[in-house]
Formats: structure tokens, C-alpha cells, sequence
């Protein structure tokens, strides 16, 4: 019998910088022990530059990470799913464990600022990698 690999799904609204960057450290920090998927209420063209480059400073390349819509299904496939800041456009399904991360946006943010978000986020990760017992 395969083990159980939990899903995360990280939602913001243009899935372009909180959320890729939660993406980008939960693949960094937990493998293939765990399914990592990030999507968006309303998805931009590109991830944000500043975004990519503070996770650079970290060793994590997100550069082929793309934005991408949201989808019920995506929601109902996952065993956890991670807003940050998209409000009430994230469906709700029962049996899902829903967490709202409270993050400043980096949208047009100076570099020292997305150092900020960005450390937070890797805070939050490592709390969420302890609590599925990732490693």
C-alpha cells in the first residue's frame, strides 16, 4: 500500500509573489514528500521580479514557476489550503484544512520590504512542515 503524499495549495490573488514563494520553500523544504500546488483568484502575466530575486538570495529558484487560475478542483484536491489575502473567491469543501496567512502583498515593493514577507513565509512553512510531519 502507497502512502498518503498530502496536498498544499497556496492562493493569493495574482499568484505572482506570496504564494509562489510559500510554493517555492514548501518544494525546498519538504521534496516529493509532499504535492505543492499555488494558483490565483485573479493570475498575473509574470511573477514579480522582486519576488523571484528574494528567493534567489535564499537558494530557491522560482523562475519557471508560472501563474496560473484557480480551480475548484484544485481546491478539492488538496488535503490543506493556504490563502493569503484572496478573500472569499477561494471555494470552501468540507474535509479541507484552510489556513489564512496574513502577508503583506510585495506587489511593487522594494527588495528590504519582500525580504520581510518573504521570511515570514518561510516561518510559516516550516510550522506547516512540522504539523504534517514532513520532516
Amino acid at each position: 500500500m502507497t502512502a498518503h503524499v498530502p496536498s498544499v495549495l497556496f492562493v493569493c490573488v495574482h499568484n505572482a509573489g506570496r504564494s509562489q514563494m510559500a510554493a517555492g520553500f514548501l518544494r525546498h523544504l519538504a521534496g516529493d514528500s509532499v504535492r505543492v500546488l499555488s494558483a490565483g483568484s485573479e493570475p498575473a502575466e509574470h511573477l514579480n521580479p522582486v519576488a523571484v530575486e528574494a528567493m534567489r538570495e535564499k537558494g530557491i529558484d522560482i523562475t519557471d514557476s508560472q501563474p496560473s487560475l484557480l480551480s475548484p478542483d484544485d481546491v478539492r484536491g488538496s488535503d490543506v489550503v493556504v490563502t493569503m489575502g484572496c478573500g472569499d473567491t477561494c471555494p470552501v469543501f468540507p474535509g479541507t484544512r484552510y489556513e489564512d496567512w496574513a502577508l503583506d502583498d510585495p506587489a511593487g515593493q522594494p527588495l528590504e520590504v519582500v525580504r520581510g514577507v518573504r521570511d515570514e513565509i518561510e516561518r510559516r512553512i516550516r510550522l506547516l512542515v512540522a504539523s504534517l510531519n514532513l520532516g
